[in-house]
């Protein structure tokens, strides 16, 4: 099979434990990228969680972003795709939230808004390694679910993190239970993330394809936790990081190495 199009997940894949992107996986992407292969990011994050990005790794064109409710083409700032969240289905699930302790981040398409009292201890609930980033782009709101209501459609993801897993595990249950319209992924070690029904990293990859004239079987996804598996369930050649959790390893057709060895590099030169 000849590969068209490679997807990268950022956090626990592209990039490393202290969130860079290692020399040698960079250099082979380039590499890549000059022979003409398209790259897209794969991510849960949003646009502006990508602030250091784009400049760093110019030879990434495309973004499956915020878990597939946004596509993106970087090359012509075009959005190609949004797919947002209705306001009262926002705020029921914030209301339901609320019965454990946890930080709400709400991903807009153009905003990240979180409480000023949560941002100060991102620690506690498992983020700390992203404080800075938050607080250099995050708009500060004491009140969520006024600030969703003022904002019709441009939310696209809601993010809740939590103090420890099982504290996560309930939020989820929770929800489920509820029967919003909601699609429910695990990120992290303590989040539960929320997105619109149907949403998901492999439909945002698939209007990706589709724009671009490329089968999912002619594309390589690389993840390592659960808000992947959905992607690598739908493309020819899904690879799982040496660091993936079991369940994204066992349905990987090539497991390599962890993000903090270039498993990413070790891919590209045995599949491209």
């Amino acid at each position: 099979m000849s590969y068209k199009l490679l997807a990268l997940d950022m956090d626990g894949t592209l990039l490393s434990s202290n969130k860079t992107v290692l020399p040698r996986t960079s250099a082979v992407l380039e590499e890549l990228a000059s022979k003409g292969t398209p790259l897209a990011y794969c991510t849960g994050r949003n646009r502006l969680e990508l602030l250091d990005w784009p400049s760093t790794l110019p030879f990434i064109r495309y973004g499956v972003l915020a878990s597939g409710a946004i596509v993106h083409d970087f090359g012509t700032d075009e959005t190609l795709g949004v797919r947002s969240l209705d306001a009262e289905v926002l705020v029921r699930a914030m209301q339901i939230a609320n019965a454990e302790e946890h930080m709400t981040h709400v991903m807009a398409i153009r905003e990240s808004v979180v409480r000023p009292a949560d941002i100060v201890r991102m620690e506690r609930f498992g983020m700390g390694v992203y404080q800075g980033m938050f607080e250099r782009i995050c708009t500060l709101e004491e009140d969520l679910p006024a600030w969703v209501r003022a904002n019709p459609g441009q939310v696209v993801k809601l993010n809740f993190y939590h103090v420890a897993p099982d504290a996560r595990d309930r939020t989820r249950e929770r929800l489920a239970k509820a029967g919003l319209p909601l699609t429910l992924a695990n990120a992290e070690k303590t989040s539960v993330e929320c997105s619109a029904l149907g949403v998901s990293k492999a439909q945002g990859l698939a209007e990706l394809a589709d724009a671009l004239g490329i089968g999912l079987d002619q594309v390589v996804a690389i993840g390592d936790s659960d808000n992947d598996a959905q992607a690598l369930a739908a493309v020819g050649m899904p690879v799982a990081m040496g660091n993936a959790s079991p369940a994204i390893k066992d349905m990987a057709k090539l497991v390599v190495a962890d993000n903090d060895h270039d498993g990413i590099a070790e891919a590209v030169e045995q599949l491209f």
